[in-house]
């Protein structure tokens, strides 16, 4: 018997949902985009393979299609002037790094926002994107070295990134 794709709804649209606003940033294009690939999931459930991957990567292989089916291509998040806000310090952090990923190339915000956004693992991304998983951990391995360079540039030295703290939440980027 083939197991339903939607059977757990909750955590599957704040992972589809996550790496669409990772893509196109929060608000009313993030929830249409989702919206639509849960439509489209719902229509196409059938299709369901689990032996090309877990519901979420299946997901947002749906959720990429939508965004890429879409008129105009999505701007990357919409970013606030860190100068022209007041805000708490943490705050700024997360503007500092949501523009450090905002320069980044188009295949690199795919691979934060697959990531971190749907918060699928590698080999996930891997199969997602048609890649070996070493490839996606290298490169994953590379964006990180090339982000904690561009926020100690960005960040004065009293304000280094923590590590320990990683590039992301659907919040943080």
């Amino acid at each position: 018997m083939r197991r339903d794709p939607l059977a757990r709804p909750d955590e599957l649209i704040r992972r589809v949902y996550a790496y669409v606003a990772y893509v196109v940033g929060d608000g009313p294009d993030a929830e249409d985009i989702t919206s639509e690939a849960f439509v489209r999931a719902t229509r196409y459930r059938q299709s369901y393979d689990p032996s090309k991957g877990s519901p979420a990567t299946w997901l947002v292989g749906i959720a990429r299609r939508c965004i890429a089916d879409r008129p105009r291509p999505p701007e990357p998040t919409d970013l606030v002037d860190r100068e022209s806000v007041d805000v708490h310090e943490s705050r700024a952090d997360v503007l500092t790094v949501r523009a450090a990923v905002a320069r980044l190339p188009k295949r690199d915000r795919e691979l934060v926002a697959l990531r971190y956004g749907a918060d699928l693992t590698a080999r996930q991304i891997a199969e997602t994107l048609g890649l070996q998983t070493n490839a996606v951990e290298v490169a994953l391995h590379r964006l990180h070295a090339k982000l904690r360079t561009e926020l100690a540039a960005d960040l004065g030295p009293d304000e280094q990134h923590d590590p320990s703290k990683g590039f992301g939440s659907t919040a943080g980027i």
